[in-house]
C-alpha cells in the first residue's frame, strides 16, 4: 500500500485529523501553501502534487475543501485511493448557496482580515464541538492566512467539476449544514454527522476508514 495523504479543511490544518486511528499507515501531512491569485482549485491540486512529490497509487484523504481538491489530483495522477469526508464530488452535489454567492458576490464584502475571525459562522455552520475541539479548530483559523482563505472561497464557489475519479469513497454525515447530505450520492452516512464531525464522530469514521483501507 502507497502513501497516505491527508488534506485539511479550509481554515484548518491536518490536527483536523487528531482523532482519527491511522495506525499502521505511512502518513503524510499536506499543508496549505500560498495559491497565485488566478489558481483555480485543479491547478492548486497539481502545485501540491509537484510540493509533497505525490506519486500515483497513493490514497489521499480530504476533509471538506481537501476532499474538493483531492477530487482534481485524482484527476491528474492515478490514486489507489480518494476518500471524503464532509466533503463534495462535483459541482453537482453543492449546496443552493454556492449559485447565491456566485450570483451576489456577497462574500466579498467580507474585509479580508476578517475571514479568520467568523467564530459565530463556524459554530452555526458545523455544529456543536467541545470546548477543547473548539480552542483547537479557532486556533488553526486564526494561524491561517486571510489571503489563502479569501482565494480559497473563491475558487471554492467557482469549483465545476462534473467529473469523478475511479476509486473514490465519500463519508458525510446527515446533519452537515455545509454540505447537505441529501444532495451528495453514494456516501457512507453517519448518522447525527455535522461538518465537523471529524473531531466528534471520529470513532465511526475510524472504524469506516478502516473497512476502505483493507480493501
Amino acid at each position: 500500500m502507497g502513501k497516505l495523504f491527508l488534506i485539511p479543511g479550509l481554515g484548518a490544518d491536518c490536527r483536523i485529523y487528531k482523532n482519527i486511528d491511522l495506525a499502521n499507515h505511512d502518513v503524510v501531512d499536506i499543508n496549505w501553501i500560498d495559491p497565485a491569485k488566478d489558481d483555480t482549485l485543479s491547478s492548486y491540486a497539481q502545485k501540491l502534487i509537484d510540493q509533497y512529490q505525490i506519486p500515483t497509487q497513493s490514497i489521499v484523504i480530504g476533509n471538506s475543501l481537501g476532499g474538493m481538491v483531492a477530487i482534481e489530483i485524482a484527476k491528474r495522477i492515478t490514486l489507489n485511493k480518494v476518500i471524503l469526508i464532509s466533503s463534495i464530488k462535483s459541482v453537482n452535489e453543492a449546496p443552493w448557496y454556492f449559485n447565491f454567492f456566485r450570483i451576489t458576490r456577497l462574500h466579498h464584502l467580507i474585509p479580508t482580515k476578517k475571514l479568520t475571525s467568523l467564530e459565530f459562522v463556524i459554530e452555526y455552520a458545523f455544529g456543536g464541538m467541545s470546548e477543547n475541539d473548539q480552542q483547537l479548530f479557532t486556533s488553526m483559523l486564526k494561524n491561517t492566512s486571510p489571503v489563502f482563505m479569501k482565494w480559497a472561497i473563491e475558487a471554492i464557489l467557482s469549483w465545476d467539476n462534473q467529473t469523478i475519479p475511479k476509486n473514490v469513497y465519500h463519508i458525510t454525515g446527515d446533519k452537515d449544514r455545509v454540505f447537505p447530505y441529501k444532495k451528495i450520492n453514494g456516501a457512507i452516512i453517519v448518522k447525527g454527522g455535522t461538518h465537523i464531525m471529524i473531531f466528534n464522530k471520529a470513532k465511526e469514521i475510524s472504524t469506516w476508514l478502516k473497512n476502505i483501507l483493507k480493501n
